[in-house]
């Protein structure tokens, strides 16, 4: 869980992905049409034993498969169904305001 901590740290969003996700690369997409920037981790990228810690953090997390797993202001959020449902209850945008992701 500390590798997970220590990545999020003062990041108003972190995306954990993997490159040929396409999942990942839709949740990646919704939250950058806000305007947002978010610090993406590609996982599959990460040297092998910190990518293993990576996802076994985010399994124990509640993320089953391991990404999209998505932090705004340092909260965990889920992974696609979550964030899709947020944004369709028009939930998504406020947590990005809050978070100073975006600003309007």
């Amino acid at each position: 869980m500390e590798i997970v901590r220590s990545m999020i740290e003062d990041k108003p969003v972190v995306i954990f992905s993997k490159s040929s996700c396409c999942m990942s690369h839709t949740v990646k997409a919704l939250i950058c049409n806000f305007g947002a920037n978010p610090t993406v981790i590609e996982v599959d990228k990460l040297p092998n034993e910190q990518q293993q810690q990576v996802e076994t953090a985010l399994i124990q997390l509640g993320c089953s498969p391991s990404v999209p797993a998505v932090f705004i202001g340092q909260q965990f959020i889920g992974g696609v169904a979550q964030v899709i449902s947020l944004n369709v209850q028009n939930k998504l945008n406020q947590m990005l305001l809050k978070a100073r992701a975006i600003f309007v």
